[in-house]
């Protein structure tokens, strides 16, 4: 079964449009959602959270539609962190855990207390005194402290040092241990993506390029180096993306289609988005 379901979903804003957008997110995995600034990653985000309607397609969360009257008490089990924390500032990390008391009916205190502890947060330091790591850190607690399935996450890491977001990226390990947990990983940093996920979805002006498992990803692409001259003599069908100077191409290609003797750079999946994203097909 599918913790998400989108299909041919579409919404058109003045000056941008999310068209036709078909992926899914398979229970017990972790799918990247990867993109430009601007490319519709919190747009789609929006759509399946159903905080904005979509124009067209549909939407499945957990098993349900998420326009219909039962998704409401599906956001019980959606854990949800965006790119930045919104909590009132006078709030510390303990007056917040009652709070959620009262917001969810699963709220776990000695769970949330333990992410704190984990985290390295102060119980009694006000929010508007944290650091925006701090700030990211409270809202992934907060997230998975009600028994959630699915976490859906925007940008989550965005902005924090690197040590953080190693520190963020084990936590999201350790909660996909369990068979029915799934994550939707909304970043630009193609880096946290490789390390975490399952599946990489790529958003590209708007327009799906592929929703493909990452490990499949890897073994069916390759950057190789040609002169002009053997660029010119490659079958047109290898050739995904190319990059051209005057001293030579740099391409995109499917690995089966590889002749012998040609020199393959070592490939990662932010060489293949960025082949995707701004690279060329034509000759």
């Amino acid at each position: 079964m599918n913790a998400i379901e989108v299909k041919n979903v579409s919404k058109h804003y003045a000056g941008f449009s999310l068209q036709d957008v078909t992926l899914c997110l398979p229970r017990g995995t972790v799918l990247g959602l990867v993109g430009e600034n601007g490319a519709g990653k919190s747009t789609l985000i929006k759509l399946i959270m159903n905080a904005t309607g979509r124009d067209g397609g549909s939407i499945r969360v957990l098993g349900v539609d998420n326009e219909s009257m039962e998704f409401d008490a599906v956001k019980e089990d959606i854990g949800v962190v965006l790119d930045e924390a919104y909590y009132p500032e006078s709030l510390t990390a303990a007056k917040l855990n009652t709070v959620m008391k009262y917001t969810y009916k699963n709220w776990d205190e000695e769970c949330y207390r333990r992410y704190l502890h984990l985290l390295n947060l102060p119980d009694n330091k006000a929010f508007k005194d944290f650091s925006r790591g701090m700030k990211m850190k409270l809202a992934i607690s907060v997230a998975l402290s009600h028994k959630a399935k699915l976490l859906v996450l925007d940008e989550a890491t965005s902005g924090l040092d690197p040590m953080i977001r190693d520190e963020i990226l084990d936590v999201f390990h350790d909660f996909i241990r369990e068979d029915d947990h799934s994550i939707l990983l909304s970043s630009h940093i193609v880096s946290d993506l490789e390390k975490v996920c399952d599946y990489i979805a790529f958003l590209h002006n708007g327009k799906l390029q592929f929703c493909e498992e990452k490990d499949v990803l890897l073994e069916q692409y390759a950057v190789i180096k040609l002169s002009h001259e053997d660029f010119e003599a490659m079958d047109e069908e290898a050739i995904i993306s190319v990059k051209k100077t005057e001293y030579g191409v740099e391409a995109l290609v499917k690995k089966s289609a590889i002749p012998t003797g040609f020199s393959v750079e070592h490939t990662t999946l932010e060489n293949i988005i960025l082949f995707f994203a701004k690279g060329e097909k034509n000759r």
